[in-house]
């Protein structure tokens, strides 16, 4: 009996130190939810570009620009915010569940940790945009996405450091060949996305 009662107090003891350090209400529903706008948005955006491929045999970097680059960007900003609004719902339903802030100072520091890499990889993608490089937009984006979720995975389930390094490594992958951007996108984003957010959900949700 006493056994069982220093078990469980050092049980306590170490779900309030993980609490401490490791924001553990993030919800692998959110990453369900991104993985499916991502497919969505790939699948839309790729019809687009081959829609516009068939109406006209040449496409001109310019019409590129400025028909169906607005077009695409568009896509991408309503997959960007669907999946943060779900993200912040399926976040906030389950910190609730398990009485815990979704604003304390673990998830500051996992929020930051998280945007530097993805802001630096913004910007260098801006800059490729701006020179034309457009083979390199979606490796570059894999890439820096994978390592800011292997840097905010310090401060939450060890299951996005996976995440991290799967997307890294197919974004090294489309560096390499760049001919396979809607694929590697859609699979990075997408499926692995589905993926890890399914074992999360398994592992952590559904029995909380």
């Amino acid at each position: 009996m006493e056994n069982q009662k220093y078990l469980d107090d050092l049980q306590d003891i170490r779900k309030m130190m993980n609490r401490s350090t490791q924001f553990l209400s993030l919800s692998g529903l959110s990453g369900v939810f991104a993985g499916t706008y991502a497919l969505i948005g790939a699948w839309l955006a790729n019809s687009l570009i081959r829609a516009e491929v068939e109406k006209d045999y040449y496409v001109r970097y310019r019409d590129f620009e400025n028909l169906l680059f607005f077009k695409v960007a568009g896509i991408g900003l309503v997959v960007l915010l669907l999946s943060v609004v779900s993200a912040l719902i399926c976040t906030h339903l389950k910190a609730r569940k398990n009485q815990e802030s979704i604003w304390n100072a673990t998830s500051k520091r996992l929020i930051v940790n998280f945007l530097i890499p993805l802001f630096a990889g913004g910007i260098f993608a801006l800059i490729l945009l701006r020179h034309s490089y457009f083979g390199l937009i979606a490796p570059v984006t894999l890439i820096f996405y994978g390592l800011a979720c292997i840097q905010a995975s310090k401060f939450t389930h060890r299951d996005v450091r996976y995440l991290g390094l799967t997307i890294l490594v197919i974004g090294l992958f489309n560096a390499e060949y760049p001919g396979y951007g809607f694929e590697c996108w859609s699979l990075g984003f997408g499926v692995c996305h589905i993926f890890y957010g399914a074992i999360m959900y398994f592992k952590y949700d559904r029995n909380s």
